[in-house]
């Protein structure tokens, strides 16, 4: 299916919607975006719904406004490898799914907070400012250990401080998308390090960060943690 041919069918299922379930919904739109499964091999992102809270925080007047997204390259990832693949069925599956995440929401807009906050200081990581070490614990958990802020995918690797002083010059597994790699880490460990990572296959849709970070002990309790970030390249 064209990428036009797809936009035009989720614009005539949107439609169908009832008016109650689209109250608060800005758009429904359709992305060329291909998005793997950070684990599980042959699994793709269809689709996502991103809220948006309008209003200062506390406020009890302040409305969720949600946007949904289908992404076509998820879709045509699927449908190469299924020659029966139900571009209809799993569209409409889809957009119902997402536009259900955006009503459970709307009944629980502080909830989104959290997430909010983590997007606010990937940010920062990203344009090297200080930030909460721990804040991608708060994105969409999308599997065990695994979580997502945005286009973002961080594999959080937590290690004893024995397995943390081992891995110090060494390497380090993960999982991505059902395949194991192995990252090269530095000589010297900063408590958290956030390692962007380059060479998986098929590539996220935006970063894929692994997190490699000393297990906090009681001492750790008055001291903020040392904080890097490196790139990488990886084999599998």
């Amino acid at each position: 299916m064209r990428r036009r041919d797809f936009e035009a069918m989720v614009r005539g299922m949107a439609d169908e919607l009832p008016p109650d379930f689209r109250s608060g919904i800005v758009a429904i739109e359709v992305t060329a975006k291909t998005i793997p499964h950070p684990v599980r091999e042959g699994i793709y992102t269809l689709g996502e719904c991103v809220p948006h809270a309008f209003g200062a925080p506390g406020d009890e007047t302040a409305q969720l406004r949600s946007t949904v997204y289908l992404h076509f390259g998820s879709f045509a990832a699927l449908a190469s490898g299924d020659p029966g693949f139900d571009w209809r069925h799993e569209a409409w599956e889809t957009l119902t799914h997402e536009v259900r995440h955006h009503l459970e929401w709307r009944a629980n807009a502080p909830a989104l907070e959290a997430l909010d906050d983590a997007v606010e200081a990937n940010y920062a990581r990203q344009d090297g400012e200080p930030f909460e070490p721990l804040f991608f614990h708060d994105g969409e958990p999308v599997a065990p250990g695994v979580t997502k802020v945005e286009d973002d995918v961080f594999v959080d690797v937590p290690l004893g401080r024995r397995d943390w002083r081992r891995a110090a010059g060494g390497t380090t597994p993960f999982v991505w998308h059902g395949r194991t790699y192995r990252v090269a880490l530095p000589a010297e460990l900063p408590d958290l390090l956030f390692v962007t990572i380059d060479g998986v296959e098929p590539e996220p849709a935006g970063d894929l960060i692994v997190v490699v970070r000393r297990r906090p002990g009681l001492r750790d309790v008055f001291r903020r943690p040392a904080v890097g970030q490196v790139e990488a390249t990886v084999e599998r």
